[in-house]
């Protein structure tokens, strides 16, 4: 898709507003070095190091490469970083938006969990969806999805864009805190349960978290689940449940 100038002739920064002209192999290029191998190895890097580590110099060492053949095929390293987030966006699965009796709380909740999932399984994804305009096909595909079901809520025109942001920003939100407490277990080598009983083992005792033990001890007890895990699943089914509810509440809400 071509780019239109934007004011004062500058285009949008994104790969996806920018023509390339076709590839034409040069004979010094390696052989089965393609696009789709290049992100592919972006995306297994960043999983395993994070995005602060990342850097076009290491991707070329993993891919057996020079930093000037992955040039070849992107212009700069930010149009790289938004093609592996388009890709892993494309691991979300869509609801079925032809079943005869679909809900849209039901669509609206495996969006969510997909949402969360794809956030806790990339890390590095929640800093590059704030820092790109994600119209990439599949981050597309899920927007389109997701206003779609929104629009089936009944909420009207003016109302659906706050209700998306009700819902996604909060999944964002616990996602995002989800994924940095498991980046952080991981770094120390601990598993989370493990990392989570020597928090509070740490805090018993010392007078000024008394209030905070014992409250979170009696709601610990009261949500239930055994591990830590279970616990987030209870809170997320939950806090989206709310969200739910609000999004009905302010849909039957007498107009001003």
């Amino acid at each position: 898709m071509a780019a239109t100038d934007g004011p004062a002739g500058k285009r949008p920064n994104s790969v996806w507003l920018t023509e390339r002209p076709p590839l034409k192999r040069k004979a010094d290029q390696p052989a089965g070095l393609g696009l789709d191998k290049i992100v592919a190895a972006t995306v297994r890097l960043l999983d395993a190091d994070g995005l602060a580590k990342f850097s076009m110099r290491r991707l070329a060492a993993e891919l057996g490469v020079t930093a000037m053949s992955v040039y070849w095929y992107v212009d700069t390293k930010d149009d790289l970083l938004e093609l592996a987030l388009d890709s892993v966006m494309g691991e979300m699965r869509l609801p079925d938006e032809a079943e005869p009796d679909r809900d849209w709380r039901d669509h609206l909740r495996a969006l969510a969990g997909e949402y969360r999932a794809l956030l806790t399984g990339h890390p590095w994804v929640a800093r590059l969806v704030g820092t790109y305009i994600n119209i990439g096909p599949h981050s597309t595909a899920f927007s389109d999805a997701s206003m779609r079901v929104m629009k089936e809520s009944g909420l009207s025109l003016e109302q659906i864009t706050g209700g998306l942001s009700a819902v996604f920003q909060f999944v964002y939100g616990f996602a995002t805190i989800e994924g940095l407490f498991n980046a952080r277990c991981a770094e120390a080598g601990v598993p989370v349960d493990e990392y989570f009983q020597q928090v509070m083992t740490a805090v018993q005792g010392r007078p000024e978290f008394a209030e905070t033990l014992e409250n979170s001890t009696k709601i610990m007890a009261a949500r239930g689940g055994s591990t830590v895990w279970e616990m987030r699943d209870r809170d997320f089914a939950f806090a989206l449940d709310l969200q739910i509810a609000g999004i009905e509440a302010m849909r039957d809400r007498p107009g001003d």
